[in-house]
């Protein structure tokens, strides 16, 4: 597939990671590409399971979305607090860090709570909410549409604004791991978003629980390799671990 196919792609998958259902003339005028050009694209899209159309319009595949952030944040709780502690360790008073989205990082916010100085950099309203205003706290806000399932700001805008800061360290979850595919998520913005840490922080400190290894996502954002720290609550299977060889693993179950 060629790179302009790929990004044309990419970007329709992104106006359709809210997962709302759009019209194809409104994605083709989007896209400034003709309806047969979309068309085309996206039964490449529906063959590869990536989305589902309907009758003169699409929509994400239901079968590649993570679910409501309510939902997913009452998932593995115990583990995800685990793993937020851990990752809170590796983070000095004063840094400028970046924290994503996920239900993971949002307890690893909280974990943070007690720190001071922070400059924290966030797409996510609920981390904004926790370290916002706080311990004489910086925070910095991505604005753009609202994501109300995630509760986050992941379009464009949100993520030309995140792409402007040089944090110390990236605090970032992950839909999906795999040991040769490495890094996916399931949602589109969220995916870009996780490129741009990856981009332009210092180091990365992943968080991901057990139930994220070995299952496939809808997008790829990053290899193994670009990850500094990985912090988790279960061994690692050895291919996983073969995979993360370079980075500081550190298991907390």
């Amino acid at each position: 597939m060629s790179i302009k196919r790929q990004d044309r792609q990419d970007r329709l998958l992104a106006l359709l990671g809210s997962g709302t259902t759009l019209a194809i003339t409104a994605l083709a005028r989007d896209l400034d590409v003709s309806d047969e050009t979309i068309r085309r694209e996206l039964r490449d899209l529906e063959a590869a399971g990536r989305v589902e159309r309907l009758h003169g319009a699409v929509r994400l595949a239901r079968r590649e979305t993570e679910g409501p952030l309510d939902r997913r944040l009452h998932e593995n709780v115990d583990a995800k607090k685990r793993i937020a502690q851990a990752a809170a360790r590796f983070v000095a008073d004063g840094d400028i860090i970046f924290i994503d989205a996920g239900t993971t990082t949002f307890h690893i916010a909280q974990a943070l709570r007690q720190h001071t100085d922070l400059t924290v950099i966030t797409n996510s309203l609920g981390v904004a909410t926790a370290l916002g205003g706080i311990n004489g706290n910086r925070l910095f806000l991505a604005g753009g549409q609202m994501d109300y399932e995630y509760r986050a700001f992941s379009d464009r805008q949100a993520q030309d604004y995140v792409a402007g800061f040089t944090p110390h360290l990236a605090l970032l979850s992950v839909g999906a791991v795999s040991a040769d595919r490495g890094l996916m998520d399931f949602h589109a913005g969220e995916a870009t978003m996780s490129r741009i840490a990856y981009a332009t922080a210092g180091r990365v400190l992943l968080a991901a629980d057990a139930s994220k290894f070995g299952r496939y996502g809808l997008m790829a954002t990053a290899p193994c390799a670009s990850v500094s720290v990985l912090v988790t609550d279960q061994p690692l299977a050895p291919d996983i671990a073969s995979a993360f060889a370079h980075a500081e693993v550190v298991v907390t179950g």
